[in-house]
């Protein structure tokens, strides 16, 4: 089922800057949260979207609310690179002035907003494997669409 908080504007830079600032609390980093950060960070800080600076941001959130980040937990580079691709093109279909609120409430509702949405292209094997929580594994169920 889609996750269908409401989100605004405000709520959405309150996210990503406290994730990147390591003060969000935990409970607050949610499905839609993830979204919420990727697709400000690539409008506002897109240096901070680039895989290796977003990996760092994560793995130290982590840290920050007590999490680990090793074979099993935590980071997922696979996953974020996807994610990544699949806000920047969710960007991309709208204009540069479009509300973050509005563009993150089209990408809940379509099937982005489900948080198992990577098995549609991933088997459970191979996305949960060390080797794609440490590095980029291309899908082996089908081709990403963005």
């Amino acid at each position: 089922m889609n996750e269908s908080p409401t989100f605004t504007d405000q709520t959405i830079e309150d996210i990503a800057l406290g994730m990147i600032e390591c003060h969000l609390p935990k409970e607050r980093w949610t499905h839609g949260a993830h979204w919420a950060a990727a697709l400000w960070l690539l409008r506002y800080r897109p240096e901070i979207a680039e895989p290796q600076a977003m990996g760092a941001a994560i793995r130290a959130y982590n840290e920050s609310v007590g999490g680990v980040n090793d074979d099993t937990s935590g980071y997922h580079e696979t996953i974020t690179i996807a994610s990544l691709r699949a806000a920047r093109a969710e960007l991309v279909r709208h204009d540069a002035d479009t509300p973050l609120s509005q563009i993150l409430a089209a990408l809940l509702a379509g099937d982005l907003g489900r948080s198992d949405w990577p098995m549609a292209f991933w088997r459970r094997d191979t996305l949960f494997s060390v080797a794609a929580r440490r590095g980029w594994v291309a899908p082996d169920l089908g081709e990403l669409p963005f």
